[in-house]
């Protein structure tokens, strides 16, 4: 047989078995005086082996374990083997269907998503009081999904029970719209704008306690990661900036006094 006529006969393309010959997996036939392959009946028994033990989802190394002569692994324990990666991946998939289910049930998606339904229902509570047209609060969701991204599962869940704590009623929310209106007027405003130490008191009143460090802590202290707070700080106009940092001062004293 031609390499063509073979591949046709197991239902496979010349592609794989020239690939199958290039992995040591089936043997060069011999060639005849014109230089073209002469495959035999065994060749094809062994490519419709082969075919029949990727289509179970081995890789090529597995499948190599399996028909070596002095293979290290016998066939039944090459598939509990498979079997067992597949029942962990079907695990990994029925989990994030259910955490797919979990956020559609959740009603509309923020533009943030996808974000825990916790963290969805929060930006829907902000929604709803009609905080959705500032920029800083978009900002703020923003941070908030990259924060619940990042934060290890522990971490997360205290993050969490912060914000329920700061948002989770219509006068947190009222106060949170109110400092964001002072922070968005800050726009073009300078740094000694006096309006930067009102917004920055009404900010204050809106951040958790635990969710800033003790003072002496803040910005400058070692246990915050530098690189993050500039990216963070250049983000805001300049008057913003000063405003967040002072609130974060204040929310520190707050939480030792």
């Amino acid at each position: 047989m031609r390499i063509g006529e073979l591949a046709g006969a197991v239902g496979v393309s010349t592609r794989a078995v020239r690939h199958y010959h290039h992995q040591g997996l089936l043997p060069e036939p011999e060639r005849l005086a014109n230089g073209y392959r002469a495959y035999t009946l065994r060749h094809a028994v062994l490519l419709a082996r082969i075919r029949r033990l990727t289509e179970l989802g081995l890789g090529l190394a597995e499948v190599r374990d399996v028909l070596a002569d002095d293979a290290g692994k016998e066939l039944t324990e090459v598939l509990q083997e498979l079997d067992a990666d597949l029942a962990r991946q079907e695990a990994a998939i029925r989990g994030r269907r259910a955490r797919l289910r979990a956020l559609l049930e959740a009603g509309d998606l923020p533009a943030e998503g996808p974000v825990s339904p916790e963290l969805a229902s929060l930006f829907a509570g902000l929604a709803g009081a009609g905080v959705t047209d500032s920029p800083m609060a978009a900002r703020d969701r923003e941070l908030l999904a990259l924060l619940e991204t990042t934060a290890a599962p522990e971490e997360r869940e205290q993050l969490m029970g912060l914000l329920r704590g700061a948002l989770g009623s219509p006068e947190a929310v009222v106060r949170a719209g109110r400092a964001y209106a002072l922070l968005d007027a800050l726009a073009d405003a300078a740094e000694d704008d006096p309006r930067v130490a009102e917004a920055a008191r009404a900010l204050a009143e809106c951040v958790p306690a635990g969710l800033v460090p003790e003072e002496g802590a803040g910005p400058d202290g070692d246990r915050w990661d530098q690189g993050f707070l500039r990216a963070f700080y250049a983000d805001f106009a300049p008057a913003q900036a000063a405003a967040v940092r002072l609130a974060v001062r204040l929310a520190g004293r707050e939480r030792t006094s």
